[in-house]
């Protein structure tokens, strides 16, 4: 009885030490800190998404001639609003390549709307709207802060996930790499000035 205890101890401490050394626990921690710095910025997309219905009531007060640019701003957060964002999203770059550009399009109707607060110079006046155009741009901020740290948590997540041997584990376990920001697209054109 006692070599059976001992040989089931034995099994126990060799099972613990090649466990131990497969890295399973530090994936489950990294992926766990991937899933941290994504809800993030998904915080910082909602605190957004939650200042666009007043700015574009404030606005609409002013600038009754832009219609369009206050259905494109409502629509972006409209798409944004209805994207289901879950785990799933962080597993399929098409999904996230979606939410990616739904996002885009909320930035873009947004940086439309900031541009034609300024013919209207009442409105740029108005207190409410300077407050929430700041509200709106530090949250702009914070956004590139928590997209950044999600960047930085992907990409080590996805290099210790790629070393042996860990790339066993996680193919056993069945994780895959991250999908991770890309730059938006035009970002590496610059903007042309003219003074003429």
């Amino acid at each position: 009885m006692n070599y059976i205890k001992k040989g089931l101890l034995a099994v126990a401490l060799a099972s613990t030490l090649t466990l131990s050394g497969c890295g399973y626990n530090t994936l489950q921690v990294k992926d766990e800190a991937v899933t941290a710095a994504w809800s993030e910025v998904e915080n910082q997309y909602q605190r957004r998404a939650d200042l666009v219905p007043n700015l574009v009531n404030v606005v609409k007060g002013y600038a009754k001639h832009e219609e369009q640019v206050l259905t494109e701003v409502t629509q972006a957060r409209s798409n944004v609003a209805g994207l289901k964002v879950d785990k799933e999203v962080l597993e399929n770059p098409e999904l996230f390549k979606k939410y990616q550009e739904a996002q885009a399009q909320m930035t873009g109707a947004l940086s439309r709307l900031i541009a034609v607060s300024e013919n209207y110079p009442d409105l740029k006046a108005n207190e409410q709207f300077r407050d929430l155009q700041v509200q709106l741009e530090g949250t702009e901020n914070r956004i590139s802060v928590a997209r950044n740290r999600y960047i930085t948590t992907v990409q080590d997540f996805n290099a210790y996930s790629r070393q042996f041997p860990q790339v066993m584990t996680a193919k056993v376990i069945g994780m895959k790499t991250k999908p991770n920001f890309s730059a938006e697209q035009g970002a590496q054109n610059a903007p042309k000035v003219s003074f003429e």
